[in-house]
């Protein structure tokens, strides 16, 4: 049996290769944590697809790899049809998603993607231009710059799940 660290290394890591090599932050966050702790369904994962570069690469909405992190979160602790259909409003959800909430913007200054660029980059870039897109790529988007944000979102995700939800 794996330990916690070993676990959250393992989160870690999972995210930043498959940020590295595949892409779509949110994605590679629900991947690591799925293979991680056996937490997400495969709905969940198709449907985080559009969130990636910060909703639809616009790089203006939350970063996907928080998505990512919350969206695992939610897929235990998240208000379900027959309880939203009931009208029951107190939730869990929300205090472990602000825990992941508040740690991501500890870390990068902000939720946004184009803040957390400008976090890492020094400056943020407008995904849907081939040129501006290659100068994302070279600057090391997908070397190490974003496989760091997401292997981050995944241990501290995997952290709280271990930590505070203990499943």
């Amino acid at each position: 049996m794996e330990s916690k660290e070993e676990l959250l290394n393992k989160a870690y890591n999972l995210a930043f290769k498959y940020e590295a090599e595949l892409g779509s932050c949110p994605q590679c966050v629900l991947a690591a944590i799925k293979e991680t702790l056996d937490v997400g369904s495969e709905d969940i994962f198709k449907s985080a697809d559009a969130l990636a570069g910060g909703t639809s690469l616009s790089s203006k909405g939350t970063c996907g790899a928080l998505v990512g992190g919350m969206l695992a979160i939610s897929s235990i602790v998240g208000r379900e049809y027959n309880d939203f259909k009931a009208g029951k409003k107190k939730r869990l959800v929300f205090k472990y998603a602000k825990i992941l909430y508040d740690r991501f913007v500890k870390e990068y200054g902000s939720p946004l993607c184009c803040d957390v660029q400008k976090r890492i980059f020094g400056r943020s870039f407008n995904l849907w231009d081939p040129i501006d897109y290659k100068e994302f790529e070279k600057a090391g988007a997908h070397v190490d710059k974003c496989p760091r944000v997401s292997g981050n979102a995944a241990r501290w995700t995997a952290e709280i799940i271990l930590n505070e939800m203990k499943p």
